[in-house]
């Protein structure tokens, strides 16, 4: 029942706090929103073209010849190559990258080490594209210098973490 009731605890103690303090919560509140709109405008297109592609990547094929042609070289790291649609759409899209998970989850049960290892890097990942295009648009940065190669670097190591993971622990 205390978990049910953290949020409107947390907001309600905010906003004591905030009387105590003389606070104008309510233009706080209404001030922060108005900021987050501002925000959301300017990096809307970034997120749309994003969506956009990553649809047309998923209905044009691209990922399943991508997974054909990186087969040989996932299996030598220990990949699945069942995952490599996941791994080529996990740092473009969050929720391209859960609707293929799902799929394979679907398609190889959760049992499985496909299933597994979609799980892993699933949570251990992160949309790098999205991430950048959030933070780096909602600051007014154009270029990214070192921050793209570095990120799909995480990624990469991610992916083989996971991997690995799902070998060690469940063999």
């Amino acid at each position: 029942m205390l978990f049910d009731l953290l949020v409107p605890l947390i907001l309600a103690g905010a906003a004591l706090w905030g009387c105590h303090r003389r606070v104008d919560v309510y233009g706080a509140l209404a001030a922060g929103a108005g900021d987050g709109l501002k925000i959301l405008l300017s990096i809307a297109p970034a997120l749309i073209g994003l969506m956009t592609a990553v649809y047309m990547l998923r209905a044009s094929g691209a990922l399943d010849l991508a997974a054909q042609l990186l087969a040989p070289l996932l299996t030598r790291l220990g990949i699945p190559p069942e995952v490599v649609g996941l791994m080529l759409i996990r740092p473009v899209s969050g929720s391209g990258a859960l609707g293929v998970g799902a799929e394979l989850i679907a398609a190889y049960g959760p049992d499985s080490v496909i299933g597994r290892t979609a799980a892993v890097m699933l949570g251990s990942t992160e949309t790098t594209f999205y991430t950048i295009a959030v933070y780096f648009g909602g600051l007014g940065i154009t270029k990214t210098r070192y921050a793209v190669p570095a990120a799909l670097c995480a990624d990469m190591a991610g992916f083989l973490a996971a991997a690995w993971a799902v070998r060690v622990c469940f063999g």
